[in-house]
């Protein structure tokens, strides 16, 4: 593999006057920014339609697309809204995503677009029914399940009427045909979703940047995924869950980490040929050039936590069927373009796995200077698979996590470097660069500078997380310059030829 780098950020941290980031404009802008300073790599964080905490990892969906992304400059250049009709969209802050006013004003667009879509449905009819063919095996579901969900005060699957929880065939088809008019809205939004995406994606890779995905190993509870394959997940009759994922305590929290979503029923996924699994990485890898397994160590096994526990204490370690399932999509794909998030607590078994169908894992540089020159998140400590980060959307930023650094990790990055204290956040920067990893990533906000105020998410905490937006007028013409300099000094693009 050749060496390469890119910058993490997500879609709804891009600039945008509507209060969120979308596939518009500024997302063309920004893979011009990367092909600028010589990038060839885009991370971002899940796709998929948010809920409760607005976090992206836990989705209505996860095949469906937010419809917060959807460009609103896009839609007035296809002639379904109008210019005059963004004046109702509330005034949002530049700075911080707002998202239940922008969740209102876009919705109410949306609708209006959706109006004008049917009007003129002849000019979209083949490729809205050729989307409706290649998608229907999920989207089916999902807008069948949003549209029974916004009638039903947005209440969980598992609390519907007995009959449409299990799905009962007589009555789904009633719920379609009572819901049809939402139901095509979701059908219509997605179809847009998907139509501005792919184009975004295809400008990206015409200037040779490879956009890499995140795939959660889990899905919540709360979606289409685990109302539609309940057989697959550890559910009671009632629709319960039975175990929870998470983590088992550590030295980082005494009570461990309950995440509250459900867990695999690893027998029935072989049992059914992991076809779930499959279609869900296939879909992935159409979607992205490469796609991060989140969580991969729950693919040899996994804490289940019983449901009723109040935290990750008693849980316990059960085994997972990672190898045959990947195995299998190996068999169909051939390599796998995944990237195994392996950070937390790894055991051999797990870097076997990784190690046996080739997977890059991951090295982050916050977590480096904790202990002794033995620390695996070292750079002169890694082989070439790995892609190192000086910090994921978990971490704080770099200059915000040096504010705060232990007493032992200062002494240990100021004997590292030599650069002084001043200067030690780009010296880290160029230590990934430097390193021999075949991959390097970084943050936006580390390109930027920026203090712990442009961190993105606090794991444990639910208040104003994912809320973090790039503002054009504080990115340096002397940070494109750095970051395009030590690309081209570590090899990591291709040489320029004067």
């Amino acid at each position: 593999m050749k060496r390469n780098s890119g910058i993490l950020l997500h879609i709804s941290s891009l600039p945008n006057p509507y209060g969120i980031g979308s596939m518009g404009h500024d997302a063309y802008a920004f893979v011009d920014l990367l092909h600028e300073t010589k990038q060839t790599l885009w991370q971002i964080l899940p796709l998929g339609p948010t809920g409760y905490g607005n976090s992206p990892y836990q989705s209505f969906s996860a095949f469906a697309g937010n419809i917060l992304f959807v460009s609103l400059e896009k839609l007035i250049e296809e002639g379904l809204i109008r210019e005059e009709d963004l004046k109702q969209m509330p005034v949002l802050s530049t700075k911080k995503v707002e998202y239940d006013l922008v969740l209102k004003g876009k919705t109410k667009l949306l609708r209006k677009a959706f109006s004008a879509f049917k009007k003129k449905f002849n000019d979209w009819k083949e490729d809205y029914y050729n989307f409706l063919g290649e998608h229907s095996w999920w989207l089916d579901d999902y807008a069948l399940f949003r549209a029974i969900k916004g009638k039903n005060e947005k209440l969980c699957w598992n609390e519907w009427s007995e009959k449409l929880k299990h799905r009962d065939s007589h009555e789904m088809d009633v719920a379609m045909h009572e819901h049809a008019a939402d139901i095509y809205f979701h059908r219509f939004v997605q179809f847009i979703f998907f139509r501005q995406w792919f184009a975004l994606k295809a400008y990206a890779n015409s200037k040779g940047i490879r956009i890499i995905g995140d795939l959660p190993l889990y899905v919540s509870l709360d979606s289409s995924d685990v109302w539609g394959n309940q057989d697959i997940f550890l559910l009671d009759e009632a629709g319960q869950m039975t175990h929870v994922g998470g983590v088992p305590p550590d030295y980082f929290s005494e009570t461990g980490q309950y995440w509250g979503c459900p867990v695999f029923d690893w027998d029935r996924l072989a049992e059914r040929g992991y076809d779930w699994w499959a279609a869900r990485v296939h879909f992935n890898l159409r979607m992205f050039d490469l796609i991060r397994i989140d969580h991969f160590r729950g693919l040899e096994s996994f804490w289940a936590i019983p449901a009723s526990e109040e935290n990750a204490i008693n849980g316990k370690w059960l085994p997972a069927k990672g190898f045959e399932m990947l195995s299998l999509l190996k068999s169909q794909l051939g390599e796998l373009p995944v990237i195994a998030e392996d950070l937390g607590i790894i055991t051999p078994e797990v870097e076997k796995l990784r190690d046996h169908f080739g997977l890059p894992g991951m090295k982050v540089l916050q977590f480096a200077y904790a202990s002794d020159a033995s620390n695996v998140n070292l750079p002169h400590n890694y082989n070439q698979n790995f892609v190192v980060y000086t910090g994921t959307h978990d971490n704080d930023t770099t200059i915000g996590w040096l504010k705060t650094a232990t007493k032992e990790e200062r002494k240990n990055l100021k004997r590292y470097f030599s650069s002084g204290w001043g200067n030690i956040h780009r010296s880290l920067i160029e230590a990934a660069w430097a390193s021999v990893a075949n991959m390097a990533i970084l943050p936006m906000q580390d390109l930027m500078e920026l203090d712990g105020r442009g961190r993105m998410n606090t794991p444990g905490t639910v208040a104003n997380n994912w809320e973090w937006r790039l503002e054009w007028k504080l990115l340096k013409s002397s940070q494109k310059e750095f970051l395009k300099t030590l690309t081209e000094k570590y090899n990591r693009c291709e040489p320029t030829t004067d």
